[in-house]
């Protein structure tokens, strides 16, 4: 059966560079996703891809 899941978010500010963000949204449209997808995408991936210390 099917059934409707919902995420828990947040809310949060951050300050980000102009030049940065004017990327992520051309990435974001050319991709087909909201900016807030793709933020949220890129943060997953750098934390998953982190370096391990020692």
């Amino acid at each position: 059966m099917f059934k409707v899941e919902k995420t828990e978010m947040i809310n949060k500010t951050f300050r980000l560079p102009v030049e940065l963000v004017e990327k992520l949204a051309t990435v974001a449209q050319n991709q087909g996703v909201s900016l807030n997808n793709l933020v949220k995408q890129c943060c997953e991936y750098a934390l998953k891809n982190m370096e391990k210390e020692g």
